[in-house]
């Protein structure tokens, strides 16, 4: 989706207007056509802009007119809103943002010290964050990494949001390794506790667990774990 359409702006005007406060859930949007008018433009043009609030899950579209959906009860609001950032390399999708709920060193399951090849009971890098798409939950992700990069690259362990270069590259320069290899698994399974808290979805609620994890010929740099509620589709682009 071009950034710059008319439809697009008009989009963002609303995303903003409901992620500030401005909007409340509930709260009718103007019509299509109204909308035309206010932003001088066609009214296919504006319809295309609900169109892209509703996919995002700002909005419901109904005979009566356009609304606000209802935010899930994942906690405050304050807390709930994202900051929105951009990852240089694999940009965030258009509309989605990342808030990042946890940058530690613990004591990992013993299963993410044998893939670091670590003894156990070492302490590790945990990252966890959320990825969301207007008042939708896409996503609720765990990193590990090595505790060594922890003292190379110190944004390891900052939850404040940060723009340009990703972490993986910061990682990379500074170490000088570079990944060669990756391997993903995935499974359905149900949410537990903490994951649909996160997700805004119940406990025992479908969900796509995803396993991933990128080495060097030295070991593993990044493993990952992302879960993700029903109805969202994944996909991968490839050349045969």
């Amino acid at each position: 989706m071009a950034t710059n359409t008319p439809s697009v702006r008009i989009a963002e005007i609303y995303r903003r207007k409901i992620r500030d406060g401005e909007l409340r859930p509930g709260d009718r949007l103007p019509t299509v056509k109204v909308l035309a008018e206010q932003h001088g433009v066609a009214t296919a043009t504006a319809r295309a802009a609900l169109s892209h609030l509703r996919v995002e899950g700002y909005i419901t579209v109904t005979q009566r007119g356009s609304f606000v959906n209802d935010a899930p009860t994942t906690g405050s609001s304050a807390h709930d809103r994202f900051d929105r950032i951009q990852r240089t390399g694999r940009a965030l999708g258009d509309g989605e943002s990342k808030r990042v709920t946890a940058a530690e060193l613990i004591i990992p399951p013993a299963y993410v010290c044998e893939l670091f090849d670590v003894p156990p009971m070492t302490q590790v890098v945990r990252r966890e964050y959320v990825v969301g798409s207007g008042i939708k939950r896409l996503s609720l992700s765990v990193d590990w990494y090595p505790l060594e990069f922890a003292e190379i690259v110190p944004d390891l362990l900052s939850t404040a949001p940060k723009e340009g270069d990703d972490l993986l590259q910061k990682i990379e320069r500074a170490t000088g390794r570079q990944v060669k290899y990756g391997r993903d698994s995935m499974h359905a399974r149900t949410a537990d506790r903490r994951e649909a808290n996160h997700l805004g979805v119940a406990v025992g609620a479908s969900v796509l667990a995803v396993a991933h994890d990128w080495s060097d010929d030295e070991g593993v740099i990044l493993y990952g774990e992302t879960v993700m509620p029903e109805r969202l589709t994944i996909g991968y682009e490839y050349r045969l």
